[in-house]
């Protein structure tokens, strides 16, 4: 460090800025980074901003409703995240932070992210991780009763299939209301997210009748209840919805088609809205 700051003159002798670390005893408490240094810093004032590790931080944002795998690409594309993780698998990823048995859909808060240049992707995976857990143990922890629910994982692939569902803030503990008693009355979701989700790269846009019928482990048109593993990163708020729902007694919604919905107590006032809202459109 002393001969790097020496060669681009920011110091004059680099062995007394040594001597003056060693005197001080910060020698071995400079922090790694990358740092912007101001013309007419002296040595104590570099000491002292190498050793409180005032370096350089950039950032990325991990928006929500996205796959893990969108949130993989955006790190790889990240030009300051060092890149230790490509061409492995889902399952040698979760293993190195330490988490082998888990399924990383869903895992890794969405947020915007600061961090200094050399950070691996890895720690920005264990960092997301971290915050994901500390968010969803604290929801769950405050969480009201009678939830059709077993554990904060379940309540993680709920909130996901929220996400999914609307992009309409006010709307999700109203989605969540209906997902919920749907849950608790045990009748499948029908949610169209985890048709596309289970359909994988196969999806190109359109939901035909056959994707409907097509028996995957993330069709809950065919199949009761959840989803085995959530098919989203969620954010905090679809968090609270699936964990605060509304109570109401919609038990069906449809598009509006300006990113709301429509929401229906019975399945005649149900058709009747996706006739307005769905097959006029269509003709």
């Amino acid at each position: 460090i002393s001969q790097g700051l020496a060669s681009q003159k920011i110091i004059d002798d680099p062995w007394l800025f040594i001597l003056l670390a060693k005197l001080r005893g910060m020698e071995t408490r400079v922090r790694a980074g990358e740092y912007q240094l101001e013309p007419g810093l002296t040595a104590d004032e570099l000491l002292e901003k190498f050793i409180q590790g005032n370096a350089i931080q950039y950032k990325l944002t991990i928006i929500e409703g996205w796959s893990f795998r969108q949130m993989l690409a955006a790190i790889a594309e990240d030009p300051v995240i060092e890149s230790t993780l490509q061409g492995k698998t889902d399952t040698e990823i979760m293993t190195l932070l330490g988490q082998p048995d888990q399924h990383p859909e869903g895992l890794f808060f969405p947020d915007t992210y600061r961090f200094p240049k050399g950070t691996s992707d890895l720690d920005f995976l264990r960092r997301a991780y971290q915050v994901m857990q500390k968010h969803l143990e604290r929801e769950w922890s405050q969480r009201v009763p009678g939830l059709p629910l077993k554990s904060s994982y379940e309540a993680l692939i709920l909130a996901s299939i929220i996400e999914k569902e609307t992009g309409a803030g006010f709307e999700r503990p109203l989605i969540a209301g209906v997902f919920v008693e749907r849950l608790k009355r045990k009748m499948r979701l029908q949610t169209d997210p985890t048709i596309i989700y289970g359909l994988g790269p196969d999806f190109d846009g359109d939901i035909r009748y056959r994707d409907l019928r097509m028996d995957t482990p993330y069709n809950t048109y065919l199949r009761a209840g959840l989803t085995p593993t959530p098919i989203a990163l969620p954010g905090l708020d679809s968090i609270r919805a699936a964990l605060n729902p509304a109570s109401t007694e919609a038990l069906y919604f449809v598009s509006k088609g300006d990113g709301t919905h429509k929401f229906s107590a019975t399945l005649d006032e149900h058709n009747a809205a996706v006739s307005r809202y769905q097959l006029n459109k269509k003709k």
